[in-house]
């Protein structure tokens, strides 16, 4: 049976202020004197939160930050698309924190650095000019050691509900969920765990913590069942008040490590977009949070069409109980998206779903993680991507039944440089590599990748950055999602007329 945590008053506003990105919660507007309905604009959302996990435990990490807003937000009205420089602050997750990035104007991104271990958690507001489609990348390389990868991980939105298949709890991994506080009022949260067999019961007390305000800690996903080890489980995080950040780190032994961010909410059909076409080992992990079963079809979208994993064609999913599906090398030398969808189309059932990938072999396997994610909409950046010989590769599918037209442009260097656009074609059923993107001309410096869609789709679409190291193919994947930098707000009607008698 589904475990639902409480819904409370302070989690569904919590949940609201995510959605609109603003402060305050607009009323309908009442209904014109003709009776007609009041049409409604879209506008920039006028505030946005980001936050983001402690980057390493270990001595020798080297973390980058990146920070970009895009500019005017689509679809927002031109006299509104919000002019100006705005004000952004990201900060270490305590009251006494000092500032790590300032940006000052959209357009630009602005970068920083940190080493070691004592890199905070951190979290900021963006207002004005720089907040609509605001986004924060965190990339950290750890050379050496059990913990040696790149991590990388965009900042998130704080909220009230995560969904984290493909953790684990078995022995050689060391899962850590972090969970940061941005409000200046407690959050109580709660972790659950679902493995094979359905809910994994955990020690008293061990499941449910409180986050002190403007503060972070980390869980080890292990202490809750010491007792209990399994390779694929997965995690639900909830809050009972309050709001948080939420992310897990998984370091495996021999595999490395990377950041597991949320899959997007369940969704009867599902996306993974953007397998590395040199994947020496994919493991689909799916889990259907609800009270039904689920009978998935599995489909990779290829550069060439989509078709069915021979002897990976569907997945049966017990409600409450986590399954997984090794897919091994299922890209065979293509890139590719993995798609999941009902096997009958009348009986969708909602469910949740991430990838574990490895590139490489031996001592020199490397892993990351593709999360289900929602498309890409009317606009999705993803920060610090970098030049150099297949450093970025930019994945774009559309898995539908509609062929895509889609605007890449890349954004000015950290250290200068002009923006530059192409525009590509993405046929239904498919996924293009795009390899190298855009870069910007004559910048140095990472830059930020911005999609949006131009005709059909929709479109789904993610980056992998990959750092090699002493024969590692060290790389993270990030996956674009729309921004939801524009909000619509009702038009305010005022009657002034006159009642007479």
């Amino acid at each position: 049976m589904k475990q639902r945590a409480p819904l409370t008053l302070a989690a569904v506003t919590a949940a609201l202020a995510a959605v609109t990105g603003i402060a305050s919660l607009t009323a309908p507007a009442a209904p014109a004197a003709d009776g007609k309905k009041t049409a409604a604009a879209r506008m920039p959302v006028e505030r946005s939160t980001l936050v983001c996990p402690a980057p390493s435990s270990s001595d020798i990490a080297d973390t980058a930050y990146t920070s970009y807003t895009p500019g005017a937000a689509p679809g927002a009205k031109a006299e509104a698309k919000g002019t100006g420089k705005g004000a952004a602050r990201l900060t270490g997750a305590t009251k006494e924190a000092k500032a790590v990035l300032e940006p000052k104007e959209p357009g630009k991104p602005v970068g920083a650095t940190s080493s070691g271990s004592e890199a905070p958690a951190l979290t900021g507001t963006a207002e004005g000019a720089l907040a609509p489609g605001w986004t924060v990348q965190q990339t950290t390389k750890v050379a050496v050691g059990r913990a040696r990868g790149v991590l990388g991980t965009a900042c998130g939105v704080p909220g009230t509900d995560f969904w984290f298949p493909a953790v684990g709890t078995s022995k050689g991994r060391e899962d850590y969920v972090h969970l940061t506080n941005p409000d200046d009022t407690a959050a109580e949260v709660d972790v659950k765990l679902f493995g094979p067999e359905g809910p994994v019961k955990a020690e008293p007390g061990r499941d449910r913590i409180t986050i002190a305000p403007k503060s972070s800690q980390r869980l080890l996903l292990s202490t809750l069942a010491p007792d209990t080890q399994l390779a694929d489980v997965t995690a639900h995080v909830t809050t009972r008040s309050g709001r948080i950040g939420a992310s897990v780190q998984v370091a495996e032994d021999g595999v490395g490590t990377d950041w597991l961010v949320p899959s997007t909410d369940p969704a009867g059909s599902l996306v993974l977009p953007g397998i590395p076409s040199d994947a020496t080992s994919v493991r689909l992990v799916a889990f259907a949070p609800g009270e039904e079963d689920a009978d998935l079809s599995i489909r990779l979208a290829g550069p060439g069409g989509s078709l069915s994993p021979a002897g990976s064609e569907a997945l049966h999913l017990k409600a409450g109980m986590t399954a997984s599906v090794d897919l091994k090398d299922v890209t065979r030398g293509e890139a590719g998206s993995l798609l999941l969808a009902p096997t009958d189309a009348k009986k969708a059932v909602p469910v949740v779903a991430a990838l574990r990938v490895v590139r490489g072999s031996g001592a020199k396997q490397e892993l990351g993680f593709i999360p289900a994610s929602g498309p890409v909409g009317a606009r999705a950046t993803v920060a610090d991507n970098r030049t150099g010989e297949n450093a970025t590769v930019l994945y774009v599918t559309a898995p539908g039944k509609a062929d895509a037209k889609v605007r890449v442009t890349a954004s000015p260097g950290t250290e200068g440089g002009e923006p530059e656009s192409k525009e590509i074609q993405v046929k239904a059923g498919t996924t293009l590599a795009v390899s190298p993107p855009p870069a910007p001309s004559g910048g140095k410096g990472s830059y930020a990748l911005t999609l949006e869609t131009l005709s059909g789709g929709p479109v789904h679409a993610s980056r992998t950055l990959t750092l090699p190291h002493d024969g590692v193919p060290m790389f993270t994947v990030q996956p674009f999602t729309d921004d939801r930098s524009t909000v619509l707000v009702p038009k305010a009607v005022q009657d002034l007329s006159v009642p007479t008698e």
